[in-house]
């Protein structure tokens, strides 16, 4: 009894694009993401792997790549917050170099270890690997043996991937890139099918921003 998942990037955004640090600021997909959005939604409703049931991080974001696949799906989709991406507190909004300017001493302790040091009033990387794992383990217990997309964000998904298979080296996690990964039975260990994989995309997208 094969469980698969889907782990789904969103779309674009302009902060994306500007190199931006997005958080839980609710930005939603550039023009060019809402592309993406519907070119993986025609290429899962078409060619690609099946699709069971849908989850999304509430963010616009990723809602609204969600959406796209839902549509071409013609599935619902179902939110958990814990599928948000990494909360980046007072640095929301800016540049790694604005970040670095504005509050040098945490950056600094950030840069250096940022698992465990998180930017003022938001979270450090091991929080959120914790509250990824959580809605994974979650989510996956409740469909066994079903085909789960799940569509959230670059860090988010990152961390989710390390906490299950721990620091490998993969090709960046693009906009609505498809990471796929497959559990035998319930219990056993997850395998690692691809990372990182955009056959619905013509052209090269942007690498991994969070």
């Amino acid at each position: 009894m094969t469980t698969r998942a889907l782990l789904i990037r969103h779309g674009e955004t302009i902060w994306n694009a500007s190199g931006r640090w997005q958080g839980n600021a609710p930005v939603p997909l550039s023009t060019t993401g809402q592309q993406q959005a519907r070119a993986l939604g025609r290429y899962l409703a078409n060619d690609g792997p099946p699709v069971d049931v849908l989850y999304s991080s509430p963010l616009k974001r990723a809602y609204q790549t969600a959406e796209a696949i839902a549509h071409a799906l013609d599935l619902p989709v179902h939110t958990d917050a814990r599928l948000r991406e990494t909360d980046l507190g007072d640095w929301q909004g800016l540049t790694r170099e604005e970040a670095a300017a504005w509050d040098p001493e945490r950056f600094a302790a950030f840069s250096a270890d940022w698992y465990t040091v998180a930017p003022p009033n938001g979270e450090s990387r091991n929080q959120l690997k914790a509250r990824a794992r959580a809605a994974f383990e979650d989510i996956t217990a409740r469909h066994p043996g079903q085909q789960i997309a799940l569509v959230s964000h670059g860090g988010t998904l990152n961390m989710l991937i390390e906490s299950l298979f721990g620091q490998i080296k993969r090709p960046s996690l693009t906009n609505t890139s498809i990471t796929i990964i497959e559990q035998a039975r319930p219990g056993a260990p997850w395998q690692a099918v691809r990372f990182a994989w955009s056959p619905h995309l013509a052209d090269a997208p942007l690498g991994e921003t969070w």
